[in-house]
């Protein structure tokens, strides 16, 4: 699947401490085959001056997710949470009032979120969106 100027991504860090995060972007150009310039819309410059643009490779993109809405999660689902700019893999632990508790397996944090800044986790596997809450059974 190639991606068009002005397509709305995210892009797969494969940085030491940020491998399995997704960050935000638009395509800006395509300027050779499989390597694309994209502006990010979370991160910024080091000097805070604007958007980061970057050069990535295809296998660094995927689309972005389709939103699937739910009313709760349950203990052990798998989910993105949203932090430090991007979104972040993990696994609901616990649930204390309305914040559900998310375990990062990469760096061994367990940190609180509110249920709008969560979202059932899906792969992009082959052109296709596969579900985490499918791969494990969950309601």
């Amino acid at each position: 699947m190639g991606f068009s100027r002005g397509d709305l991504v995210e892009v797969g860090s494969k940085e030491d401490g940020f491998l399995g995060s997704y960050y935000e972007a638009i395509v800006v150009c395509q300027p050779l085959k499989k390597d694309y310039i994209v502006q990010y819309k979370t991160l910024l410059k080091d000097d805070q001056s604007g958007p980061l643009t970057e050069f990535v490779t295809h296998s660094e993109l995927r689309p972005v997710p389709p939103v699937i809405p739910v009313s709760r999660f349950n203990l052990n689902d798998q989910v993105d949470a949203f932090g430090n700019d991007g979104w972040w893999v993990g696994r609901i632990t616990g649930k204390i009032g309305s914040k559900y508790f998310v375990y990062f397996e990469s760096s061994g944090d367990e940190c609180g979120y509110f249920i709008s800044d969560l979202r059932v986790h899906q792969d992009w596997i082959d052109g296709k969106w596969v579900c985490s809450k499918e791969i494990v059974n969950c309601d």
